[in-house]
């Protein structure tokens, strides 16, 4: 059953909640976070959200935004409101935290992107290129690969392809940062 891809469905924003017990995993988000925290990198895995580096001081403001509400609702000031008002801020909270959850301590913008899927990721490429961000990306037969500027050929949409890649990744960037800190 697993050689003939049996186990593969829809993308996790269409899953009916019912079918919660047969689902064994997402793919690509999991592996994007855990690759991010071992490599100590910010992330998103998540929709990018137009504008996230192009437009850099509204998104410093929702990132105020997104610590001011953890905080209140770390004091518990967020249950002395009115149901109503906690609800919609909560609500608020969980948005941002899953869209900003990833790079909510980054404080200026990044080196360099890695991207893992170049077609659907297309909004992420053109503000890199805009800013002058240098990017490396997964690229799958149906991408350019002159877009990036370094360009990897694999399946985006394979687990393991993903996977062997992001530790390859994440092993690159822990030996850079370690020599950094030897010749410092």
């Amino acid at each position: 059953m697993m050689e003939a891809g049996v186990h593969f469905g829809h993308e996790p924003r269409k899953w009916n909640p019912r079918m919660a017990p047969f689902i064994s995993g997402k793919r690509k988000v999991d592996s994007v976070t855990r690759a991010a925290i071992r490599a100590r990198c910010h992330y998103v895995n998540k929709k990018w959200l137009r504008g996230m580096l192009t437009n850099w001081y509204t998104t410093k403001t929702r990132f105020r935004e997104f610590r001011d509400l953890r905080t209140e609702q770390k004091t518990g000031k967020l249950n002395s409101l009115p149901k109503r008002d906690a609800t919609m801020l909560k609500r608020q909270l969980s948005h941002l935290e899953r869209y900003l959850g990833g790079i909510k301590y980054m404080t200026r913008l990044p080196d360099i992107v890695i991207i893992l899927d170049q077609q659907e990721e297309y909004t992420t490429l053109q503000e890199c290129i805009t800013l002058g961000i240098p990017t490396i990306s997964l690229i799958d037969t149906n991408s350019d690969p002159d877009l990036a500027d370094i360009s990897i050929p694999a399946n985006d949409d394979a687990i393991a392809s993903i996977r062997l890649i992001l530790n390859k990744l994440v092993f690159a960037i822990c030996e850079a940062r370690s020599s950094y800190i030897q010749k410092n």
